[in-house]
């Protein structure tokens, strides 16, 4: 099984922290996020780690095995991030987000999930972004299931609790047969230059997901309550909250 970390955005909301290094760089208690999130994925004997990069791309160099580089960071998102890296779209893989790091139970799980294409959701959404937020619905997105656990909706501004079961927390996996699907589908996409009402380089991973939906593929949530954290602000990077489930994360591994 391989690992692809999406890591190549300039995180101005994080700043002054990003002035000088990639968001995936920064320290919680001298331990920076992506050394983090390797170590959980090497204690479950992911080894195969590829990286792509953009911002300040060079303090990346020997993270992993493989360092792809968007070099249009500055004007793309997630998904031209992710079609950088389509010669390395083979295989099982857990594709993830550089700035999150995650319970090595969440990961556990994950592996564990028989369906081509699985997303980790977080089902204490609302406690976590209420430590972090004032109004989380500011915040947050919409995620809902069928009655079998698939996902059917997600990425859209929510109006109210009521269309939030969990929150996607950039954490995902395919298999091989899933990740067919995955590559035929950037290619088209790619091909029509948009995703929904979105060009198909500012597109994010849930428009990605959501189209994956629509067009009749099932992808499965893999509910969680364990610790995870997203860095996105000064004030995150500092709450006592992170704090705590960083610690929890790190004594894990």
């Amino acid at each position: 099984m391989k690992s692809i970390i999406l890591a190549a955005g300039k995180g101005e909301r994080l700043r002054p922290y990003t002035m000088e290094k990639p968001k995936c760089l920064v320290d919680i208690a001298d331990k920076n996020l992506l050394d983090v999130q390797i170590k959980t994925l090497n204690s479950l004997n992911i080894k195969n780690i590829v990286i792509v990069g953009g911002y300040l791309n060079h303090l990346l160099d020997n993270k992993s095995d493989k360092l792809i580089i968007n070099s249009e960071y500055e004007n793309t998102n997630m998904v031209w991030s992710l079609f950088c890296a389509q010669d390395e779209l083979f295989g099982d893989i857990i594709l993830s987000y550089g700035d999150i790091v995650y319970s090595k139970k969440i990961l556990k799980d994950l592996i564990s999930s028989d369906s081509d294409i699985s997303v980790v959701i977080d089902l204490n959404w609302k406690s976590y972004w209420s430590s972090r937020i004032i109004n989380p619905l500011d915040d947050l997105e919409t995620l809902k299931l069928d009655s079998s656990g698939y996902i059917i909706e997600l990425g859209k501004k929510a109006n109210s609790y009521e269309d939030i079961y969990g929150q996607y927390i950039g954490l995902m996996k395919f298999t091989s047969k899933g990740i067919e699907i995955l590559k035929k589908t950037i290619e088209e996409l790619y091909r029509s230059g948009e995703i929904k009402d979105k060009s198909f380089k500012n597109a994010y991973m849930t428009d990605l997901i959501q189209h994956l939906i629509d067009s009749g593929y099932k992808v499965k949530a893999v509910p969680t309550k364990y610790d995870w954290i997203e860095i996105d602000t000064p004030e995150d990077l500092k709450a006592k909250e992170t704090i705590r489930r960083f610690k929890n994360i790190t004594e894990e591994i």
